[in-house]
């Protein structure tokens, strides 16, 4: 009974007119990475939320970002018993935000529901999700966390100290304590899946693009099975990503660090120029060589700060595709359409 009405209501946040020859809906995208034991109770809670607010017109896209478990083994099995899935193993690990991209370049529905595959954002949260996205006329609705369950003081702290730095650093307002969990239309989907920049941080290319985005406040829950994969390595090369790709705020730090480098070594060069006339005493080698060290420190940060820009349009010069697909199950539209219809057709 909900199938016939989630098409016109999906098709008036997009402008467009009700189409019966679309098969899709709604589409979820899950980047996976070792989780062969949680994929289960995440398709069964997924497919669950998506009947409930689709009926049968929708589509889950397992995105396999190289694990090293039996993961994609289970998202083909799961692919074979329900045709709903949609299986995707890349050719090896490139990050979870190139992943997000691989399953946003296949989605098929009208809206596009983004999750990880830990089960800490409830997929169930998508029909209020929808209905705030109604009410608002919005193109993007994302989950701010209210709580943050099963995280350590270390990780919540670290990470409100993140979002808050990013939101000084940079020109785009990137929303505070927000992850990747949201609910956008299509047209959004499509932007972001063909925008060509390699470093991507993906909350916040979305909140670059604009558009009318508003806030969904939840309670994250703890995680379902396994351990995070973001390791402390990870987690700085992500926040390096985020910053570098939305600011130059770095770049002006290191220009004015040069300009404070210079005025302190002009000043203790006009101290040691009068000192040597005055006194014929001139500064001792422990002053010098503090400055020494200190000039040094001051260029090599300028240099590092320069060259993570420069390395990074080095690898985006190269043109090198973000990701590539090694294997891809999914059903045809025409079987979704059959059974759609004849779910109908029973209603009737």
């Amino acid at each position: 009974m909900t199938a016939q009405p989630i098409v016109d209501r999906s098709s008036a946040v997009l402008g467009k007119t009700s189409n019966a020859a679309s098969a899709i809906s709604l589409s979820v995208v899950v980047p996976c990475y070792n989780q062969q034991n949680g994929l289960d109770e995440l398709h069964r809670r997924t497919s669950q939320a998506c009947r409930a607010f689709a009926g049968e017109k929708y589509e889950i896209i397992l995105v396999d970002d190289g694990s090293r478990d039996e993961t994609w083994q289970r998202i083909e099995s799961l692919a074979r018993q329900d045709p709903h899935v949609v299986g995707v193993r890349l050719s090896r690990n490139y990050g979870h935000q190139n992943a997000l991209s691989a399953g946003l370049s296949l989605v098929r529905g009208d809206l596009i529901l983004v999750i990880d595959d830990d089960l800490q954002d409830p997929p169930e949260l998508i029909v209020p999700m929808y209905e705030l996205m109604q009410q608002t006329a919005a193109d993007v609705v994302y989950g701010q966390r209210r709580s943050r369950g099963g995280d350590t003081a270390f990780k919540t702290r670290s990470a409100a100290l993140f979002y808050r730095i990013l939101a000084r650093a940079t020109d785009v307002e990137i929303p505070l304590d927000t992850g990747d969990f949201r609910l956008v239309t299509r047209r959004v989907a499509d932007l972001i899946a063909h925008m060509p920049e390699r470093d991507r941080f993906i909350r916040g290319m979305i909140a670059w693009l604009g558009f009318r985005q508003v806030p969904f406040l939840y309670d994250r829950h703890p995680r379902f099975s396994g351990e995070t994969q973001y390791t402390f390595r990870k987690l700085l090369s992500f926040a390096l990503d985020a910053i570098l790709s939305f600011s130059i705020v770095p770049l002006r730090i290191a220009t004015y660090l040069g300009a404070l480098l210079t005025v302190v070594l002009v000043i203790v060069g006009l101290y040691a120029l009068i000192t040597r006339l005055t006194s014929g005493i001139a500064p001792g080698w422990t002053s010098l060589v503090l400055l020494i060290v200190g000039a040094s420190a001051a260029q090599l940060t300028v240099l590092g700060v320069v060259g993570e820009y420069v390395g990074r349009i080095y690898l985006q010069s190269k043109q090198r595709p973000l990701f590539l697909i090694a294997e891809l199950r999914r059903a045809e539209i025409a079987s979704l359409v059959q059974k759609s219809g004849a779910d109908r057709d029973t209603v009737a």
